[in-house]
C-alpha cells in the first residue's frame, strides 16, 4: 500500500524548518472532485490555484503575512506564467507542490515550482511563475521593494 499524505488541519502550518527541504517550500495537495474535468484529470487551473498557494504559505513560513502586503500598500500580481505539464493528477491522488524563490530582479520576483509525488518519483508540472511589486493606490509597477519585504524575500531566494 502507497505512503498517503497526511494534510494538516485546516488553517495549521508547520513550521519553515519542517516545510522547506533544501531551498524548496513542500505544500501537500489532495485532488479533490471539484479540482478535476469531466474525465477525471485536474482541470489545468487547479495547478495554478496550487502554486499561488504554496507561495501564500511560503511567504507565511517566513512572516510574511499577504494581507500585510496589501496593507502596506504593495500588491504582487502575476504578469509570466510558463508552465509544462507533464502528466496529470487525477481525482483522489495526493502530492507536493514545491516552490522556492528562484530569484529577486529589482521588484520583478521569480519562482520556480514543480508539482510531484510524495516519493518525488513523478513530475506532473514544473512551471516558472513571475510576480511584479505594484503600488495598490497609484496602481503602478514600484520602484523597489518594501524594505521590510526585500530583506525577509532575500532570505529565500537562491540567485540574488
Amino acid at each position: 500500500m502507497s505512503e498517503q499524505l497526511q494534510l494538516p488541519p485546516t488553517g495549521a502550518i508547520q513550521t519553515l524548518r519542517e516545510m522547506v527541504t533544501g531551498t524548496w517550500f513542500e505544500y501537500p495537495i489532495r485532488v479533490q472532485p471539484h479540482h478535476t474535468d469531466y474525465s477525471g484529470n485536474v482541470w489545468h487551473g487547479s495547478y495554478i490555484a496550487w502554486m499561488e498557494e504554496a507561495r501564500v504559505e511560503c511567504l507565511r513560513s517566513i512572516g510574511i503575512e499577504f494581507a500585510d502586503l496589501v496593507a502596506l500598500g504593495c500588491d504582487l500580481p502575476v504578469v509570466e506564467l510558463t508552465v509544462r505539464y507533464h502528466r496529470p493528477l487525477r481525482m483522489g491522488m495526493t502530492a507536493k507542490v514545491k516552490a522556492r524563490m528562484a530569484e529577486i530582479d529589482g521588484v520583478r520576483l521569480n519562482w520556480d515550482n514543480q508539482i510531484q509525488s510524495l516519493d518525488g518519483e513523478e513530475l506532473y508540472l514544473s512551471a516558472r511563475v513571475t510576480l511584479v511589486a505594484v503600488d495598490r493606490e497609484k496602481g503602478k509597477i514600484m520602484r523597489q521593494l518594501p524594505p521590510a519585504v526585500k530583506d525577509a524575500l532575500v532570505r529565500l531566494s537562491t540567485k540574488l
